[in-house]
This record gives structure tokens, C-alpha cells and sequence, in this order.
């Protein structure tokens, strides 16, 4: 592709994640976050296997069977409160493709039962809400991404919506997904680091299948 090519198909694959999220968030509320979800990997799964903008290489979409996605489980969805354990930090990320990438820690999203998640702001042009994830399925077998994977990162689209109780944010790990380095290692992404990892296992959201 030429720079020119590659920054369109770049624009496109995010404009259709950002309406793919849009039609989440309202399957959501007129039918069920479930309904929601199924639509989502549905979405993936067109996007991964036909967009030129794809983390899979031509050969990898020409066998892809689907995105690996664990049934969905309603005991992962969470409306959570910020809380500001943590505000300010600073966590500065140095990328092999986008140079050093800053950000900066609003504070604590507390999910009963499994822990607590940092939650950060992209402390650059754009800003956005970054949620990462690494829990105790990371690197086993038959589990997720030794990486970790994402929640949100509105900058490209990835937002659940905000909760019922004023300033709560969804936070369904059912949608969790994994970065482009987990399909291609010429990616370089921001992976999760101390306040977002839990050792309790999340075994919903996408899983990990080498391409």
C-alpha cells in the first residue's frame, strides 16, 4: 500500500469500529448487553476478515475462522464509579511505531468481586479514556493474550457508555479484545501495567489464538 492508501484505510477501519460501538451501545439499552455483544463479534469478525486496514495479513484472512470469543457472562458487566485513588500518576509508554505515548491516571474503577482497574487518559492530541486489562488467563493455555487486552480506548472507538449512577462508566469485560500486537508483532501497543492487572481470571472477552 502506499502512505496515502494505508492512512485511508486507516481513517475507514476507524470510522466503522466507532459506528460498530455506536450500534452497541444502543442494541444494548433496546434489547440486551448480551444482544449487544453478539453484535459486536459479529462486526469484529467482518472487519478482521475483509478490511484492508486489518491486523491480519492476507494469508491469515484467507484461513480466518472467526475471532476466538468466550460465551458471554453477565457476572462481568459493571457499572463502576471512579473513584480518585491514584489521580495523576503518570505513565509515559515508548512504542516502536508511535513514538513515546503519555498518559495520565484519572483515577480507580473498583469491579466487586475481581479487583480494582486504573483508569487513564491519553495525555496527548485526541485525548480518550484507555482501560487496559491482564488477568489470571494471561499466557495459559486455552486463555487470553500473555499481553493483556483492552476494555476501552475511546480514542479509537472502544466505548461501552456510561452507567445508570451519575459519573460511572460501563465496564463489561465481556468486550474485552485484544491489541493489534497480538495478531501482528510489527505493532507496537501499550500494554497493561501494575493498576490494571488482576489476579482473579477473566475468562470472557476475546481469548487468544495464534494467526
Amino acid at each position: 500500500m502506499t502512505a496515502l492508501t494505508t492512512a485511508l484505510a486507516t481513517a475507514d477501519w476507524r470510522r466503522r469500529v466507532f459506528g460498530l460501538y455506536d450500534d452497541v451501545r444502543e442494541r444494548a439499552v433496546s434489547e440486551s448487553p448480551e444482544a449487544a455483544h453478539g453484535l459486536w463479534c459479529r462486526g469484529r469478525d467482518e472487519l478482521f476478515r475483509t478490511h484492508p486496514a486489518s491486523a491480519l495479513g492476507e494469508r491469515a484472512k484467507a484461513s480466518f475462522p472467526g475471532l476466538a470469543v468466550a460465551p458471554y457472562d453477565p457476572a462481568f458487566r459493571f457499572e463502576a464509579l471512579l473513584d480518585d485513588d491514584g489521580a495523576g500518576e503518570e505513565m509515559d509508554v515508548a512504542t516502536g511505531t508511535d513514538g513515546v505515548v503519555p498518559f495520565r491516571r484519572l483515577g480507580t474503577l473498583v469491579l466487586p468481586g475481581l479487583g480494582s482497574l486504573a483508569l487513564w487518559r491519553l495525555a496527548s492530541y485526541g485525548g480518550g479514556l484507555f482501560l487496559p486489562l491482564r488477568d489470571g488467563t494471561a499466557g495459559t493455555p486455552g486463555g487470553t493474550y500473555g499481553g493483556g487486552r483492552y476494555v476501552l480506548d475511546t480514542i479509537k472507538g472502544a466505548h461501552l457508555g456510561e452507567g445508570r449512577a451519575p459519573g460511572s462508566l460501563v465496564v463489561d469485560l465481556n468486550f474485552a479484545y485484544n491489541p493489534s500486537c497480538a495478531y501482528d508483532e510489527q505493532w507496537a501497543c501499550p500494554l497493561p501495567g501494575p493498576g490494571n492487572r488482576l489476579a482473579a481470571d477473566v475468562p470472557v472477552g476475546e481469548l487468544y489464538r495464534g494467526y
